[in-house]
């Protein structure tokens, strides 16, 4: 099956129950209302995939035809918030689908595992029999969305939402301020959006619009609001808050930057109590993020009375200073009956127990933030915007069984959250950075521990993107269209050939690598183009595998990919000049057609069964040394597949 994620327990059963136009739903029990919209969107889908004209237009609690063959039973109407119960029973027979649940979300859970169920076959569309008992492992399966450095509209966030709801994942967090932006509407402030935005931000009544959305489908909104550091756009508006005087505009380039609140200023603590009250009007969750890393405390060094400040707090450095800060904030917030969560580098001694540290430097600060009695969440290792492909992702765990815990600590872990960090996308990559592979980590915070099969994973991960295009997402669309603007109306065949076995280099390296790039700069380039995770490249890394195992039926097809690609210079050459964009990716154009020839003759030599001398091997492994090299922040990764070859063919 293509369950993604894969549920607790699956007990395959004879029969298929067959979809016909007649099919519709009946809601029975004590449901919230979004239960019968949740249920019309999925009759809606189902419609969509098959076609047919279903007579049930709207799922209501007026009219439940028991006779109906989806039958839908909760118990209780649910609560959008951390800890509520999301399991769910499903059982599909020949003549009847019922789905029950203890409350509403384990509905939403239970009809997404129902429609990726959908199959077919000659006899047209069908359920296969399955009893299925399903639960989360983790209660907090997250995705943060930075909208600062690049600003994403609404109909970019709602349709990550409906995304998120596909997978099961029930965290929004949206990084909202930092030091390039400032991005929802503060009427007590107004300053902050007005000045700190360029004029995009989300307005109040936008938010809503966001938090019931996702509250529709069963997913918390958690805001984040960076303090004291990343602060920048915050003090735009109001530089007498900072630890040095402005005047400070906002920030175009990437990076950590200085500007920091003055943790001595009564005032930034009164401006905070105003803030954040309004705030948690505006946002139903009970946790509000308030950031805390990456505070480099040159402003607070340089200041006289900050230091002096210091020494009658008695506080050793810095990261004692930023923890007297963050206990001003804290108490802000429980007055307005918020509870906290931020990044790692707030975890010290003392740091108040109903705090959720959420790690981006490792299992380590996981294990250390338990240990203390708080909660803690995961990040490192789902930092997507790295461009490291699913597998890695998959196989990250936010607790390990090696992480030397007892059975109380354990449970403190909640899950984890992939990152979207939005410096290198816009608003035409966003998707294609987050999707599919979040849907790997969805599962790892989802399904047991046990399940690690990464080749069934990337199977499975081919039907959930297809499944994710249905509901509006532009990762697969969106790669034609920009191959297509990149090669000026040419034929994108060739392109697309090279642009398929290429991935944008990995972690920080394209920041390093692109000095100039701003918040203005174009993300309209092959790097931009290139995914993530080259299924191409995998694909053939696999068939090397069963050729190199002694399989011989591999060869003839590892031969015909080396000799499509060793034709594709000739045939992309002329799009390439007459489209100067394209110019930049001539090496590696170049080096797919000379790697290719190099994996054939290798090829050769193991059908004819002699080895070449090492004199050979040494020089053939200086070209896979020259098309290792980046180029176009992009790399060519068939190369160390083919560098395996060489191995085999000069051993």
């Amino acid at each position: 099956m293509d369950l993604l994620p894969v549920p607790l327990k699956i007990i395959r059963r004879e029969g298929r129950f067959r979809l016909t136009p007649s099919f519709g739903a009946c809601v029975l029990g004590r449901p919230a209302p979004r239960i019968f919209g949740a249920a019309t969107r999925m009759l809606g889908r189902l419609a969509g995939r098959t076609g047919m004209f279903f007579p049930q237009d709207f799922i209501t609690a007026e009219s439940p035809d028991v006779k109906l063959p989806l039958r839908v039973e909760c118990r209780r109407p649910g609560s959008v918030r951390l800890g509520e119960d999301e399991s769910y029973g499903l059982r599909v027979g020949p003549a009847r689908i019922v789905l029950r649940a203890e409350c509403d979300l384990g509905v939403l859970r239970g009809l997404e595992t129902l429609f990726q169920l959908l199959s077919v076959d000659e006899g047209g569309y069908y359920f296969p029999a399955v009893t299925i008992e399903d639960r989360p492992r983790f209660p907090w399966r997250g995705l943060m969305i930075d909208v600062c450095r690049h600003f994403l509209p609404l109909e970019i966030v709602k349709r990550n939402l409906d995304a998120m709801a596909a997978v099961k994942l029930n965290v929004l967090h949206l990084h909202l301020t930092d030091d390039q932006g400032f991005r929802v509407e503060c009427k007590t402030f107004p300053k902050l959006h007005e000045l700190g935005s360029d004029g995009r931000y989300f307005t109040q009544e936008q938010m809503r619009e966001i938090i019931a959305y996702a509250d529709d489908r069963g997913i918390r909104v958690v805001p984040e609001f960076d303090v004291p550091g990343h602060a920048t756009s915050w003090l735009v508006a109001f530089p007498r808050l900072a630890s040095a005087p402005g005047p400070y505009k906002i920030q175009r380039r990437w990076g950590v930057f200085d500007p920091t609140f003055d943790p001595t200023n009564e005032n930034v603590y009164k401006f905070f109590d105003k803030f954040f009250h309004e705030m948690s009007g505006l946002f139903a969750d009970e946790y509000i993020h308030i950031g805390g890393d990456e505070n480099n405390g040159k402003q607070w060094d340089a200041n006289p009375a900050i230091q002096a400040f210091k020494k009658r707090l008695r506080s050793a450095d810095n990261h004692a200073l930023q923890g007297y800060f963050n206990g001003r904030i804290l108490k802000i917030l429980a007055k307005h009956g918020k509870k906290a969560t931020g990044w790692d580098d707030i975890l010290r001694p003392g740091v108040p127990k109903d705090m959720i540290i959420q790690a981006w430097r490792g299992n380590e600060f996981v294990a250390e933030a338990v240990r203390q009695g708080c909660r803690a969440l995961l990040s490192k290792g789902y930092y997507i915007d790295l461009i490291q492909p699913a597998a890695e992702h998959y196989l990250n765990d936010p607790a390990p069984a090696g992480m030397l815990l007892n059975s109380a600590q354990r449970k403190k872990i909640l899950g984890g959250e992939a990152t979207m960090w939005g410096e290198m996308i816009d608003q035409e990559t966003v998707d294609s950075r987050i999707w599919p592979r979040t849907a790997a980590i969805a599962e790892r915070l989802w399904s047991a521990a046990e399940v690690r099969d990464v080749d069934d994973m990337y199977r499975r991960l081919g039907w959930v993107s297809l499944r994710l295009e249905e509901l509006g997402l532009t990762h697969e669309k969106n790669y034609d269209m920009m191959l297509r603007r990149l090669a000026a109306g040419a034929d994108i065949s060739a392109l697309r050939t090279l642009v398929d076995l290429l991935e944008p280099v990995k972690l920080y390296a394209r920041h390093a690598q692109t000095k100039d790039f701003t918040s203005h700069s174009p993300c309209t380039r092959i790097v931009d183009a290139a995914r993530p995770d080259s299924r191409a490249a995998r694909e053939f890394e696999k068939l090397v595998d069963a050729l190199l195992a002694g399989k011989k039926e591999a060869a003839e097809a590892v031969r015909a990919r080396l000799l499509s690609w060793k034709g594709n210079h000739e045939a992309l050459a002329p799009v390439i000049r007459r489209s100067p964009i394209l110019r930049e990716i001539i090496p590696l154009s170049e080096n797919l057609e000379t790697v290719s020839e190099l994996g054939l003759e290798c090829l050769d030599r193991l059908a004819a069964g002699r080895t070449a001398g090492e004199a050979w091997g040494r020089e053939k492994r200086k070209l896979i040394e020259a098309a290792k090299a980046p180029c176009a922040q992009t790399e060519l990764m068939i190369v160390p597949v083919v560098e395996r070859l060489l191995q085999a063919a000069s051993s």
